[in-house]
């Protein structure tokens, strides 16, 4: 990972905040010849003490024999990012460069029976549906259906040893070059350049 001194978080929970929010991860093992990759989405809990990721990943493929034989992995958390042309600096004849928030968590991961798997579905569902009001609510579906998937997926959890990240948005620039770049980003129709403007605006 890329880290400079300037790219760094204001606190820890502004990472878990940041984890939590972006939540479709990649999920990065290896089975003793090539790393694996699947993207999952997770639910990112901390009690205060320790992080832990959980979710769910299909039964019998490559990455859940990769799991099973080496529990040491990777989830990658991927934000926002844009290109930042140099043309809008107060010195253009620079090198552009690109803003982006990600973190890297690395842990042990622990594949769950059949029973923390129910579960974990049940409240990775309930994160999205209202168990009150949505029709697609966990609590709204036959048990049979729900045990007839189950079968095809199994659980994880994964404890979380370190953390490293690099949120870059420009900071290393004087404050002229950076309302230059929230302006330029500010004209783009690419959505996610807006909301790296919309980033850049609040560590101003």
């Amino acid at each position: 990972m890329y880290k400079t001194s300037y790219s760094k978080a204001g606190n820890q929970d502004e990472i878990l905040e940041f984890m939590q929010q972006n939540n479709f991860i990649t999920l990065i093992g290896f089975d003793g010849e090539y790393p694996v990759v699947t993207q999952v989405p997770v639910q990112t809990v901390s009690n205060g003490y320790s992080i832990k990721l959980t979710g769910h990943i299909m039964t019998k493929t490559d990455h859940c024999r990769a799991f099973e034989q080496n529990p040491n992995v990777m989830a990658v958390f991927t934000g926002m990012h844009a290109y930042i042309s140099a043309s809008v600096y107060e010195k253009p004849a620079s090198v552009s460069t690109w803003n982006y928030k990600t973190v890297q968590a690395k842990g042990k991961i622990r594949l769950m029976d059949s029973e923390e798997t129910y579960q974990m579905v049940k409240g990775l569902t309930d994160q999205y549906e209202n168990p009150e009001t949505s029709p697609a609510a966990f609590n709204k579906m036959d048990e049979a259906y729900i045990q007839k998937h189950l079968k095809a997926i199994t659980g994880f959890e994964v404890l979380v040893q370190q953390i490293d990240h690099v949120f870059k948005m420009s900071q290393n620039h004087s404050t002229k070059n950076q309302e230059s770049i929230i302006a330029n980003l500010e004209k783009s129709e690419d959505l996610i350049a807006k909301e790296v403007a919309k980033e850049m605006k609040r560590n101003l």
